[in-house]
């Protein structure tokens, strides 16, 4: 083979820099990994989860929420709540983790129960998931019939079909007697597309567009995106 050939396979410096930059970054969440994992098997309360750990896979439609995003649902769905509360996370692991983080604050002293209900598997590692697929919306433990008095949900993708199977299982889900604290008969929180609108309003009896609109990560989601929820409260209002 001649030189100029051999110079043309390999790697200009950039090329090379930005290879070793992208093993290294690769390298680190799989460390950052490997210690959440060993956190989640020993809680401690000075621990946080960070969405970092886990990368995101468009493929699947995964954009995760900011972290202000995260943190007003996550402390919308904890307002008030107590041990008599069950909180259902449908495919919204960003408000999970805030969620994770604001009772391991150590600022409830009388916590719900919390589960999320996720596609992805890398979330296993956390005792309160749970695996679920929107194409077999009920294939769900018996125990979780009926069990939620606050849920949201975000299906993860923009179709009728999604959107309706994932309404199925915010259904099935849903209390029908729901502890006496509770001012509203379920608390429910649907964050999809705007052009989802008029469909989200057929699935859920009760649920209007608000005025809050969620952000992601660095804005890498170009839908318009809306809260829907069934409830006025200071975050957001009907509109």
């Amino acid at each position: 083979m001649e030189k100029g050939n051999e110079d043309e396979l390999g790697l200009s410096s950039d090329a090379l820099s930005a290879l070793q930059e992208f093993y290294a970054e690769r390298d680190q969440r799989e460390r950052r990994f490997e210690d959440l994992k060993a956190a989640a098997e020993h809680p401690d309360q000075n621990s946080v989860l960070s969405m970092d750990t886990f990368v995101e896979d468009w493929n699947a439609s995964q954009f995760w929420y900011s972290n202000d995003t995260a943190t007003l649902l996550a402390k919308r769905l904890l307002e008030g709540a107590t041990s008599q509360n069950c909180i259902a996370v449908v495919s919204v692991p960003s408000v999970f983790v805030q969620i994770k983080n604001l009772l391991a604050s150590g600022q409830f002293n009388d916590p719900p129960k919390v589960y999320l209900f996720e596609f992805d598997e890398r979330f296993s590692i956390l005792k309160e998931y749970v695996y679920y697929d929107f194409h077999s919306p009920l294939k769900l433990d018996s125990e979780f019939k009926g069990k939620f008095d606050r849920i949201i949900c975000d299906p993860p993708f923009l179709s009728t079909d999604c959107q309706t199977k994932a309404a199925m299982t915010v259904r099935w889900l849903s209390t029908t007697s729901p502890p006496p604290n509770i001012e509203a008969n379920l608390q429910l929180i649907i964050c999809t597309g705007e052009r989802m609108g008029s469909l989200i309003t057929k699935l859920y009896s009760g649920v209007k567009m608000t005025d809050f609109e969620p952000q992601h990560v660095q804005g890498r989601l170009s839908n318009e995106f809306r809260c829907y929820a069934n409830l006025e409260c200071v975050e957001w209002s009907w509109v």
